[in-house]
């Protein structure tokens, strides 16, 4: 990989705001460097920049990637294939919800300490892990539906 191709890579995998020199440290690049491809992605609303505590930090634009991700799914499924998605998700997390008897993913988290059987622990563990990420899904799926119909009469190409 190049020295910008590494940064990038890195830069769309951050979880939390980095610094420049952070990611100069993990791409094995210059400071310049990072920074130099960092603004680009500023620019292109990959990234968001921010002060904190006298540092710029470099941190994942979530707006704009949830709105490619709705524009994504809209165009790889059909309204069906969204509907049975959404259906399915919330489907998943009724059933959770019955059968270990809690509202959210952290109940079902704190109900691990009632438990003495490790493997159990770890499957409501898992499960846990599972229902917030549905959780997070369902809203971005749901967006894709909302505006399937208005989104795809725009996602034509004009000759």
């Amino acid at each position: 990989m190049t020295r910008g191709e590494r940064v990038r890579a890195a830069a769309r995998t951050l979880r939390t705001p980095r610094t420049a020199q952070w990611v100069a440290d993990e791409t094995d690049v210059s400071v310049k460097t990072a920074q130099k491809y960092l603004e680009q992605l500023v620019e292109d609303d990959v990234l968001r920049k921010v002060k904190q505590g006298g540092q710029t930090l470099y941190g994942i634009d979530q707006l704009m990637a949830t709105y490619r991700e709705v524009a994504t799914l809209q165009r790889e499924h059909d309204r069906e294939e969204l509907t049975a998605a959404l259906e399915s998700m919330r489907t998943q997390i009724a059933e959770w919800k019955t059968s270990y008897d809690v509202e959210t993913p952290g109940e079902l988290r704190a109900s691990i300490g009632d438990l003495e059987d490790t493997d159990e622990m770890e499957d409501r563990r898992e499960i846990a892990g599972e229902w917030e990420h549905l959780a997070d899904r369902l809203p971005v799926v749901r967006a894709a539906l909302n505006e399937y119909d208005w989104a795809t009469k725009r996602d034509t190409l004009s000759a």
